[in-house]
């Protein structure tokens, strides 16, 4: 870590309305912003904030939390306060789904994690019969009950997002895709055996902050927020074969989209 006799941080601004705490905030924001604090690097310490402001250990303490807040630093117990990490998967909105990665074995996920450099695990997999939410049913074309898979997505061994797949019973039942492991290529080079030629997408993408649950699921630090993203698979005749209910760290994503211009 650089010294703080450096210059890498400035001073505080007495004339200021703005609180302490929050001007110390936007000096260490501004270090991060600028490469002065690398990710995965360890800021300044308490002590060495508190002894180069003149201020007192709460104040910092509050500046990290503002930072922390918005996800751009993590605390690890005993040891102090790092830069967070930048997305390392990059979600191709264009190339994910292409028909050559379904034709290799190869699902979306293990095509993103490879690019990334990282390893694909998939766990907490139920794979089970139910009834359709009304959301999911007017999506299918009013099915009533539906084959859910439900799996959560590691790089790794971090979480990175959890997903449930509904398809219609009459599609799914008795077929590879009510399995666990529905095999090379996962559930769309399913559906494509089946004679359900996928044809397009349509995604639906928010972020939000997480519930509880998921901040307990994908492991998330203070401040980190989500993307919840619902995918409609459409075949060639027109079809809804499966809706997809993902939830992602959006400290682990960057979605990138190719758009034509007409």
């Amino acid at each position: 870590m650089p010294s703080l006799s450096s210059g890498l941080l400035g001073d505080l601004d007495p004339t200021s309305d703005r609180a302490v705490f929050r001007q110390i905030a936007d000096q260490l924001r501004e270090a991060i912003d600028r490469g002065r604090f690398k990710e995965g690097e360890k800021l300044p310490s308490e002590a060495e904030l508190v002894d180069h402001y003149g201020v007192s250990r709460m104040t910092v303490r509050n500046s990290f939390s503002v930072l922390q807040g918005e996800g751009l630093v993590h605390a690890e117990h005993g040891k102090g306060v790092f830069v967070r990490p930048r997305p390392p998967v990059r979600r191709l909105a264009s190339d994910r789904f292409a028909r050559r990665h379904r034709e290799q074995g190869k699902s979306a996920f293990t095509v993103e994690a490879e690019a990334a450099g990282s390893h694909p695990q998939v766990d907490s997999l139920e794979v089970k019969e139910e009834k359709a939410s009304q959301d999911v049913s007017a999506r299918l074309g009013s099915v009533r009950r539906v084959l859910a898979r439900r799996r959560r997505y590691l790089l790794d061994g971090r979480p990175v997002e959890f997903a449930t797949s509904y398809l219609p019973l009459d599609i799914a039942r008795g077929t590879p895709i009510a399995e666990p492991n529905p095999g090379p290529g996962g559930i769309y080079a399913r559906l494509e055996e089946l004679g359900h030629r996928l044809d397009h997408f349509e995604e639906e993408i928010r972020a939000r902050m997480p519930s509880p649950g998921e901040v307990r699921t994908l492991r998330l630090a203070s401040g980190v927020p989500v993307i919840h993203l619902i995918r409609t698979a459409y075949d060639s005749e027109g079809r809804a074969v499966e809706v997809c209910d993902t939830v992602m760290a959006a400290d682990a994503y960057v979605l990138s989209y190719q758009l034509p211009a007409t």
